[in-house]
């Protein structure tokens, strides 16, 4: 592997040194299915975290919040089937006495852990439960139980996401490790539904912040199922420094390289939750160049993934731009509508604000694959930005429509 070359490691968040996971079924879901996850380091470590600008946030960002305010952090535990959310002062301690439970698991202080929950809203935490199942999850622990710690926190998600890189710097091989869940209630304003990355790389708490917030930008805040912001979502970064070798500030020269591999499995995991969208069948790639700034190209881009008329033509393989158009006409950014080009599937369909003719057979069998890209020129200037996204089916409206069922 050449110096800085990223290379798929298996694994997920346990790929990289000093971490341990597990997951469990606690009984919390009505499927039996596991739903307690725990990643444990193996000292406390310096870490960051994101967390959803909701206003309504649930009680388990609340605590998260101020246990992670030092930089440091010991462990996550996570429940799957109940979000905690909407549940008042009992809610409250519910998410407290969770990071006290697992501190007493592992013999660490409750400050050092952080706590996170997802499913349903507004229905009481089984805690009976919930303790029993911490104490199996720290029992369980094991140095390559990634992939069970990635099953338990799924909700309505159809399959597992883990990814992970190693790569070289300075000589020393460093790893970085991910898992995340989401596939409804997405568009998450700082991550996705729940997100989880670790790193061997010696990195500062501050090194944390500024490297999570970068890649958090680019990746989680790019992608929308459909526009709707959870009270739980967050995403976390924990930095064992297990791997070796000198600390590493947000102004060292290393920073960008571990920053970059970072970055890069956020991406990966942010589009996986977009790929899995409820009732989903097509990933959506939007990119909006010639804008005269990216939050502008950024607008035009959410504008269009947002688009219900948008996502159901691309879901019956309909190479309809003037929905496209309309998208890019309701957004705040400034536009010149006879300046704007629009190629959808790799197919010019609007040049200069009017139709160009295009095989409406070709289209339809672009459209009709399972990746699709739709490209926007706004013709204004050099901002540009990629937001992710997915068709809207039948089964979105199923599957929601008996989510509590």
């Amino acid at each position: 592997m050449a110096e800085h070359d990223l290379a798929f490691v298996e694994g997920g968040i346990t790929a990289s040194f000093g971490f341990m996971a597990s997951g469990v079924s606690a009984g919390i879901k009505k499927s039996g299915r596991k739903d307690i996850a725990l990643i444990v380091a193996e000292k406390r470590c310096p870490a960051a975290a994101v967390f959803t600008t909701s206003s309504m946030a649930a009680p388990p960002v609340v605590v998260s919040r101020e246990s992670i305010s030092d930089g440091l952090l010991r462990a996550i535990i996570v429940n799957a089937g109940n979000a905690n959310a909407c549940t008042g002062e009992s809610g409250m301690a519910d998410a407290r006495a969770m990071a006290e439970a697992t501190a007493t698991a592992l013999g660490c202080d409750a400050a050092d852990v952080l706590v996170a929950s997802t499913g349903v809203i507004g229905v009481p935490m089984p805690m009976e439960l919930v303790f029993a199942g911490i104490d199996e999850a720290a029992e369980a622990l094991d140095l390559v139980a990634g992939e069970d710690a990635a099953e338990a926190i799924l909700t309505t998600d159809t399959f597992v996401k883990t990814t992970g890189v190693a790569f070289e710097l300075d000589g020393i091989t460093y790893t970085v490790g991910g898992m995340a869940k989401g596939s409804g209630m997405i568009q998450p304003n700082m991550a996705t539904m729940l997100a989880f990355v670790t790193t061997d790389a010696p990195l500062t708490s501050a090194s944390c912040d500024a490297a999570l917030r970068a890649a958090v930008a680019r990746t989680f805040n790019r992608i929308t199922v459909d526009s709707d912001t959870s009270t739980n979502d967050m995403c976390v970064l924990m930095a064992s420094g297990s791997a070796g070798g000198d600390l590493i500030d947000p102004n060292d020269q290393g920073f960008a390289v571990v920053s970059s591999a970072i970055e890069h499995v956020c991406g990966e995991l942010a589009r996986m939750v977009v790929r899995d969208g409820e009732g989903a069948t097509k990933l959506i790639a939007i990119t909006v160049t010639g804008a005269e700034s990216e939050s502008d190209a950024e607008a035009v881009a959410f504008a269009i993934a947002n688009s219900p008329l948008v996502k159901t033509a691309i879901f019956g393989a309909d190479a309809n731009w003037g929905r496209v158009a309309m998208a890019i006409g309701k957004s705040p950014a400034r536009v010149d509508a006879t300046r704007v080009r629009i190629t959808f599937a790799g197919i010019l369909t609007c040049e200069g604000g009017t139709a160009v003719p295009f095989s409406e057979e070709d289209a339809a069998v672009a459209l009709a694959e399972s990746d699709v890209e739709i490209a926007v020129d706004l013709g204004l200037g050099s901002g540009e930005a990629t937001v992710w996204t997915c068709d809207l089916s039948y089964e979105y409206v199923r599957i929601n429509g008996e989510y509590r069922s």
